[in-house]
């Protein structure tokens, strides 16, 4: 990390000399060059005491920028006029967006029941070609136009980095599938966006990747200089039948104390049942998460995608009505829900 107002060049020059790749960054609003090969321990002797350098830290790790220890504390992520990291949030609707009807109305529920941020799947990843695969970018465009006449921000899904540059054009951040989490060049791209629009790019964990995969796929975005980066945890692969994946809880606090990105929990797809939404939701709130990602659908049992998961409108106000009181007994807070 440079000191403000310390020219660079020396430094960069000291860097070539050794033979290490880098790349300078304005990232968390500080003046930043990551360098990585293999002379990085006799580069870092040397730069430490430099004049121009205020820190030099994670020589010889991969996580140089999602790691706790550089930025020495947490980073807030921001999803339109949404903070994520301080107050706790929650994101809510529809896992896929079937129709204009259907997302005004799922809108509307989730922010008369208070929710913060609006979700909802504009393409959708399917195991099966012949399932429901989404509308595409006009269901991103109702999406959008639903939560904004409430004031509320908007985000969706994006598979395929030539959808990306529109994308960001209509929503205020974007999530990475946890199929999509290893596909780099999406993420570069989405780093290069988010750069560019200031919008947020939210990382899933993929089901059968470790804790530092999930962190290097947020490296890869914060390599192009993005600094409005969160994690979703969505739980991993499990052979048990009482639900669909296994909510890791314990990574919530493990990842809290590596990383300075914000962890939110996606309680939906692990349960795969509606009835285990609430008690995951809350578990994960006890366990440290600083927001939710919850699947609500106005009429579930006509829904074209995992209709076993998603809430009923009802069944999320009660929910939120818990996470409030059992927030309260935490020591900690609800955030205010954004103003139309």
């Amino acid at each position: 990390m440079l000191r403000r107002g310390e020219a660079a060049s020396e430094v960069e020059g000291l860097l070539s000399d050794e033979g290490l790749e880098y790349k300078r960054l304005v990232l968390y609003d500080r003046d930043v060059i990551v360098a990585w090969g293999p002379s990085e321990d006799k580069a870092a002797e040397k730069l430490r005491g430099h004049p121009a350098v205020e820190l030099v830290s994670n020589v010889g790790s991969k996580l140089q920028l999602s790691s706790r220890e550089w930025l020495g504390g947490d980073s807030v992520a921001r999803i339109g006029n949404v903070e994520v990291g301080r107050d706790f949030i929650v994101i809510a609707g529809p896992c896929g967006i079937e129709s204009r009807e259907q997302v005004e109305e799922a809108v509307s529920a989730v922010w008369s029941a208070g929710a913060h941020v609006v979700r909802g799947g504009a393409w959708k990843p399917r195991t099966s070609p012949y399932s429901f695969q989404g509308i595409g970018l006009e269901a991103a465009k109702w999406l959008a136009e639903a939560a904004h006449s409430k004031g509320l921000p908007a985000i969706t899904e994006v598979m395929d980095p030539r959808d990306a540059r529109q994308v960001f054009n209509i929503v205020d951040g974007v999530w990475v599938g946890a199929r999509s989490m290893q596909v780099t060049p999406l993420l570069r791209e989405l780093g290069r966006l988010c750069r560019e629009t200031g919008k947020a790019v939210l990382i899933k964990r993929g089901f059968g990747n470790t804790l530092e995969e999930w962190l290097l796929a947020s490296e890869y975005v914060m390599l192009e200089g993005c600094s409005n980066v969160a994690l979703i945890e969505r739980g991993s692969r499990c052979w048990a039948s009482v639900s669909r994946f296994s909510l890791d809880v314990a990574i919530i606090p493990v990842a809290r104390g590596k990383t300075h990105l914000p962890i939110i929990v996606d309680p939906s797809h692990p349960a795969g049942k509606r009835e285990l939404v609430e008690p995951l939701a809350l578990a994960a709130t006890a366990a440290g998460a600083q927001g939710l990602m919850i699947e609500v659908h106005p009429w579930p049992e006509k829904a074209l995608s995992d209709k076993q998961q998603q809430l009923t409108p009802g069944e999320f106000k009660r929910l939120m009505e818990k996470l409030k009181l059992l927030l309260e007994a935490l020591g900690r807070r609800m955030a205010p829900q954004p103003k139309a």
